[in-house]
């Protein structure tokens, strides 16, 4: 028999309406039912004056199950419940604990008041997902907030705590106590009805409108959702609520069912999936307080300041004053600029600042639980800091190395302890960048991994588990990338054709402007340690190389690519790079084609599918969706296509099978072509 997922229970003359889907009191259609009918019992009994609503566990509803968004959505849909509260005729008060977002806020906005307890966050992240919020949240909003605030909230999918909340009218209450029973006194206490439907739209400046879509606009990057949600908004000040809410329901039922919304859908449940790891077993996180980071430069400073926004004591060790110093000052300055800007509490970054210890004292590494090395990327060098680490560092430390393509288990054989060395790979700039994998050696302890995961997930990152091998998943994959791009350049595009067309699907920057920002001589340290390994037939192309040998390291030499003028806003073609392209195609005897948006932007995705396939079948990537997680949140591939992996099951097998034959005749001697099936199976 199914559990009951609404129960009705009596405090006296007040319901109390219990919710009860865990884990998260999602809104699903079992939920629906059962308000329905609890509200019809409040409606019914002459003994009930009023109700309460409040989630079972440790949450109100979190949000809708967005399981039921890709199909025909089940009776009663949200609206129908939210209607059947305001019409009830008793006051109604949501109780509100945990989260109440997207349906669960709206739901709580459709009651005559909101109670939270301290800590409780609410929202309307729906355009994240691809649509607005489809029962009254862009109606029922504006009428607390007004619409400029409206269109800041909903648009960026902003979550609000509880203080925040009250001080904007968003909740009537922070509960001092008990929250069922203050929820249940605020109900008893109502006169009647005080349904926010009723309540007229604050008259808003249309300067201030102007400004606030603008803003919204340009951070969603002018998705359709996002247009979306600000007509529906605007629209209060002239339309009635009926009519508001009948237009916003079917924008979002069209939304909904768009491919953006799936491929966002898609990531959503990449991104959560991204957090299991059956193969861990119950392996329990070690403690972690302390965490030491050897190297002060930005890598390392920025790995600092994630730690210390997260709580953690941290320990910044470096061999040099000048360059401990310099990376102090970096992270004092990031915290000056945080509360000038009005990001951070003076308080809260003064916090901060007092858990680091800058110190040149190695022997303190003895003090740390965690040490994160994130000096030079040179195997000689990292296998030297580790051999210090393991003279120094307790017994049970966990040692992690911030490698970006290094072979994990060669650093950690310089030590006595493989078993406690994991790699946790940042993204620069380690304090902002979502993404971190965590890299599995084939010594490393599944402790040891756990505590990666675990310290990811405190960091506010999105931690990603990993095989060791070369690159691990984001550089294997982006290696491939860019190896195309190279292709298609010595071919006949020219690097800011193909930079316009990935930036025209949506990447954040196209891959030579990407090169010239981090510096052209990375990738070529990289091609130069596979130089042995790498098969002499491959297809390989030496524009890049050549840039390198004539000091055109990209934007810290003023030349890579592009030229980058003192005082210019952005960078230039160079005609010495054209020329250098045209010269490096006549050598090979290429005689250089037309190569348009479409065809450079499919061989990209073909080229990552095939990439992600070879990673899964070598056992790096531990699932399919794990690439699309990877790329979303490490290398500025858009959220709304949904990822490689997203695309190739749009595609299909037998097309991509075509698909990869055609890549291969691009890709030349030394293309090894990836099993799809690896990429189209679903996991459970």
């Amino acid at each position: 028999m199914e559990q009951q997922r609404v129960r009705l229970e009596r405090d006296g003359d007040i319901a109390v309406i219990v919710i009860d889907n865990p884990p998260i009191n999602a809104g699903s259609a079992a939920v629906r039912e059962g308000l329905m009918s609890a509200i019809a019992t409040v409606r019914a009994e002459d003994s009930l004056r009023g109700a309460v609503l409040i989630g079972a566990s440790n949450t109100f509803i979190a949000g809708s199950d967005l399981r039921e968004f890709g199909q025909p959505l089940a009776e009663p849909q949200l609206p129908t419940v939210i209607r059947a509260i305001e019409d009830c005729g008793k006051p109604v008060v949501a109780a509100l604990h945990g989260a109440a977002l997207g349906g669960g806020f709206e739901l709580a906005l459709g009651c005559d008041a909101r109670i939270a307890a301290p800590g409780t966050v609410v929202g309307l992240p729906e355009v994240t997902l691809g649509i607005i919020p489809g029962a009254g949240g862009t109606q029922r909003l504006p009428r607390i907030v007004g619409i400029p605030r409206a269109i800041g909230m909903i648009c960026s999918g902003e979550r609000i705590n509880s203080a925040a909340a009250l001080a904007a009218g968003l909740i009537d209450a922070e509960a001092a106590g008990d929250l069922r029973s203050a929820a249940v006194a605020h109900a008893r206490q109502l006169a009647g009805k005080q349904r926010l439907r009723d309540r007229a739209v604050p008259a808003a400046d249309a300067a201030a409108v102007a400004e606030a879509s603008a803003a919204a606009l340009k951070a969603g990057k002018r998705r359709p959702q996002v247009q979306a949600a600000i007509d529906a908004i605007v629209a209060t000040a002239t339309v009635g609520i009926e009519e508001g809410l009948s237009n916003e329901r079917a924008v979002f039922q069209r939304l909904r069912v768009s491919r953006e919304a799936f491929a966002l859908r898609h990531q959503f449940f990449a991104e959560r999936d991204s957090a299991k790891h059956p193969a861990l077993g119950d392996a329990r996180p070690r403690d972690v307080r302390c965490i030491a980071v050897i190297g002060a430069g930005t890598m390392g400073s920025g790995i600092a300041i994630a730690a210390l926004d997260a709580g953690y004591e941290v320990l910044l060790l470096e061999q040099e004053a000048a360059a401990l110093d310099r990376g102090a000052s970096r992270i004092h300055a990031h915290y000056a600029s945080r509360v000038k800007g009005g990001k951070v509490n003076a308080s809260v970054a003064a916090a901060c600042e007092a858990r680091l210890s800058p110190s040149l004292d190695w022997p303190r590494i003895a003090e740390a639980d965690l040490v994160i090395e994130a000096v030079f990327e040179e195997m000689g060098v990292k296998q030297q800091v580790f051999q210090r680490i393991d003279a120094l560092a307790r017994p049970g430390a966990v040692l992690a190395s911030n490698t970006s393509y290094l072979d994990l288990d060669a650093i950690a054989a310089s030590t006595s302890r493989p078993q406690d060395v994991i790699g946790l790979h940042f993204f620069s700039p380690a304090n902002v960048m979502k993404l971190m994998e965590v890299v599995r050696g084939k010594a490393s302890a599944l402790d040891a991994l756990a505590t990666g995961l675990s310290i990811g997930r405190a960091l506010k990152k999105l931690p990603v588990l990993t095989g060791n091998a070369f690159g691990f998943v984001g550089n294997r994959l982006y290696a491939a990338y860019r190896r195309q791009c190279e292709f298609m350049v010595e071919e006949g595009a020219a690097p800011e054709q193909v930079d316009a067309a990935l930036e025209a699907f949506g990447f954040a920057m196209g891959p030579f402007a990407v090169a010239d920002l981090s510096g052209l001589d990375i990738a070529w340290r990289m091609r130069q340690a596979q130089v042995a390994t790498r098969e002499p037939a491959a297809r390989h192309v030496h524009i890049a190389d050549r840039l390198c040998e004539a000091g055109r390291l990209g934007r810290k030499t003023g030349a890579g690519y592009y030229r980058y003028p003192e005082g210019a806003s952005r960078p230039q073609i160079d005609p010495a790079v054209t020329e250098l392209i045209a010269k490096a195609r006549s050598d090979k005897g290429i005689v250089p084609r037309e190569l348009g948006a479409a065809e450079i932007q499919r061989r990209v995705m073909l080229t990552l599918v095939n990439e992600a396939a070879l990673l899964l079948a070598e056992g790096v990537a531990e699932r399919a969706t794990d690439v699309d997680v990877v790329l979303v949140n490490g290398y500025g591939f858009p959220r709304w296509e949904g990822g490689p992996v997203f695309w190739a099951r749009e595609r299909g097998a037998a097309a991509l099978q075509a698909d990869l034959r055609e890549l291969a005749a691009w890709s030349g001697p030394g293309f090894v072509p990836g099993d799809v099936q690896h990429v189209l199976n679903v996991e459970g």
